[in-house]
């Protein structure tokens, strides 16, 4: 790989993780999560994560599908969801007996509303004009049946991403702020 090609994949990739930090923090600054918004995937500057990302970056899809399928695996994704708990996957544990499978633990609110605001800001981050508000949905909805999700924190999911398709922007994150996390952050 030329030069060129590094400095376009290293400056593409940063651009993209900014890009999207800045979509989520706005979204989770229109819910009241301030720290949240701030915070919000600051692992994605470390090392493994970064620099996988450089590697991998294609800018329409995340790179972690790509080092996926070259090594089956993703380390920067394994390292990723073990450290933001606004990803259901952090929330996955063994249950208890006489089962000892693994089972989707219900996440606080906040977290859920984080998840809803990542998953907003990344269809908008990668489908650019293409997006409309029920991007975040149909995406949901073509991994039903494969997530360990919580029951609970499926369905606040679910209903932030169909009142985001049915009514828009605006009345969901007011919905969000004024009911939602009303008493609890």
């Amino acid at each position: 790989m030329s030069n060129t090609e590094v400095f376009k994949k290293f400056f593409g990739h940063l651009h993209t993780i900014n890009h999207h930090k800045y979509l989520v923090m706005k979204h989770c600054f229109k819910c009241g999560l301030y720290y949240q918004g701030i915070m919000h995937d600051l692992s994605k500057y470390s090392p493994i994560e970064f620099f996988t990302g450089v590697k991998y970056y294609q800018g329409d899809k995340s790179p972690n599908s790509a080092e996926k399928l070259e090594k089956g695996y993703s380390q920067a994704w394994l390292h990723h969801k073990g450290r933001n708990k606004h990803h259901f996957e952090y929330w996955i544990d063994y249950g208890l007996p006489p089962e000892f499978k693994l089972v989707g633990n219900p996440m606080p609110t906040r977290y859920v509303v984080e998840m809803f605001c990542d998953r907003v800001s990344a269809c908008k981050n990668y489908m650019k004009d293409k997006y409309t508000d029920s991007s975040a949905l149909e995406y949901f909805n073509r991994g039903k049946g494969h997530y360990h999700m919580h029951e609970t924190t499926f369905k606040l999911l679910e209903e932030l991403l169909v009142m985001l398709s049915q009514k828009g922007e605006k009345e969901t994150f007011r919905y969000i702020r004024k009911e939602v996390l009303k008493n609890k952050r």
